[in-house]
């Protein structure tokens, strides 16, 4: 890849900072930046901390899905399970958290498929994509947040697919951590 985009990876400078808005997940924050190109440029930032997304299987693969209101749509809508990381928290302890307190399952065999970025034009948030393994028998306590609450079902995974093809999954990180499994890592996997 490198004899492609040789030049990936070179940071810009930032030469101005200002605070816009502070809130409780995210900041917003506006930037004036020389460019690796040379070029300066003012952007808005959405300052997010990182996240895990969580696509947990059981044995005989069926697949932990929530569904919960989500103010982006204002709807209730249905993802995998997913969470903020807590400040240098590392993303498998994260997501092991996250998996319980949404659903009370418990994590086991985890590993990170990848990482990703939410939206590289506006915001530093990155998402890792967490495979993660459960026995639907075994259950620790769900700790919602003060504001959330999360319904949650073990779907099969050919179920999950057709929710995928449909556009009823519709969140990017829930996408990429399904298609990043069905192509990369379930072709070769054994059991």
């Amino acid at each position: 890849m490198a004899e492609y985009f040789n030049k990936v990876g070179r940071a810009g400078k930032i030469l101005k900072q200002t605070p816009v808005y502070h809130g409780p997940i995210f900041d917003l924050v506006k930037q004036e930046i020389k460019t690796p190109d040379g070029l300066t440029v003012e952007r808005d930032l959405i300052d997010h901390g990182n996240a895990v997304t969580i696509l947990a299987l059981t044995a005989d693969d069926q697949v932990v899905l929530g569904s919960e209101y989500r103010v982006g749509r204002n709807a209730e809508t249905v993802s995998l399970p997913a969470g903020l990381i807590n400040g240098d928290e590392d993303p498998l302890v994260a997501a092991k958290r996250e998996l319980q307190e949404e659903t009370g399952y418990v994590a086991h065999d985890s590993r990170v498929m990848t990482q990703i970025s939410s939206s590289e034009g506006f915001t530093n948030e990155t998402v890792s994509l967490i495979l993660t393994h459960i026995d639907p028998t075994e259950h620790a306590a769900k700790h919602f947040d003060h504001d959330e609450y999360v319904n949650t079902q073990l779907v099969p995974l050919t179920h999950v697919i057709e929710l995928l093809k449909k556009g009823q999954i519709r969140s990017a990180q829930g996408v990429c951590a399904l298609t990043w499994y069905l192509n990369f890592i379930r072709p070769g996997e054994t059991r």
